[in-house]
């Protein structure tokens, strides 16, 4: 079994069938998925199109890139769901990104800090989005006591993923696992714990190799999942496993 902890199937901007992606999906050994919200509309759709299937959850939350459109209604969006609806498991994905100021730095630390509140308050795993803004995330993230979550596609330095081991964080990996040249990335791709390593796509984004070209689906999560067990050694049925195993403990599947 293999589980997509990450992608955007949901949106109406997705140009493949969405119904056809999760034929293809389960056919490939993909038994779960999580929609992930990017802002209040994505965060609704993704929701309900978790409640249209069978073994398709959501995370909802506002992107970095989209807190200038505001985050108030991520809650409304939580209560209504929650206790009775178990499709709902992240608040996600949330967090810094500096790369680009699609959002000032001033609203994406407000809308960060309010929505980790809302995963605390409501007991939910985090999704976390972090690029090129690890000095002020930390601070942020050891305000507060008791968060549970990921770092999703991380990219980042082997220092920032053990400050992320240290808090207890799992840690995504894509199709850049397998494209990228960067042998510093590669490096620290292979020292990431099995105990915390997570499989997403980012579905349509990041198509893992040897599929570049193609838009991206559920589906494609076995193709990193065999990288990473060639690379490390293991089995597949390993790596599947594990993950598998690892997604269902975060975000209690």
């Amino acid at each position: 079994m293999l589980i997509d902890t990450h992608c955007h199937i949901h949106e109406a901007s997705y140009p493949l069938d969405s119904l056809d992606v999760l034929k293809r999906a389960h056919h490939a050994g993909v038994e779960k998925l999580i929609c992930v919200g990017t802002n209040e509309q994505s965060s609704r759709e993704a929701l309900d199109f978790a409640n249209r299937h069978e073994r398709v959850f959501a995370s909802i939350g506002v992107h970095p890139h989209d807190t200038k459109d505001g985050w108030t209604e991520v809650e409304s969006i939580i209560r209504s769901s929650k206790p009775v609806d178990d499709k709902l498991v992240a608040v996600g994905e949330i967090g810094l990104d500096y790369f680009y100021t699609h959002s000032p730095r001033h609203l994406q630390i407000e809308a960060f800090q309010a929505q980790i509140e809302l995963a605390l308050k409501y007991n939910l795993p985090i999704i976390f989005h972090v690029r090129e803004a690890f000095d002020d995330f930390w601070p942020i993230f050891d305000n507060f006591t008791g968060i549970r979550g990921e770092l999703h596609s991380f990219t980042d330095t082997q220092k920032n993923l053990e400050a992320g081991l240290q808090r207890g964080l799992y840690v995504g990996v894509n199709g850049i696992s397998t494209f990228t040249k960067d042998k510093t990335q590669k490096a620290m791709f292979n020292t990431i714990p099995l105990e915390r390593l997570l499989l997403e796509t980012d579905a349509p984004f990041l198509t893992p190799t040897p599929l570049r070209g193609k838009v991206n689906e559920p589906a494609f999560v076995k193709n990193v999942a065999e990288y990473h067990a060639r690379v490390r050694g293991l089995s597949f049925e390993e790596i599947a496993t594990a993950t598998s195993a690892n997604a269902n403990a975060l975000f209690a599947l």
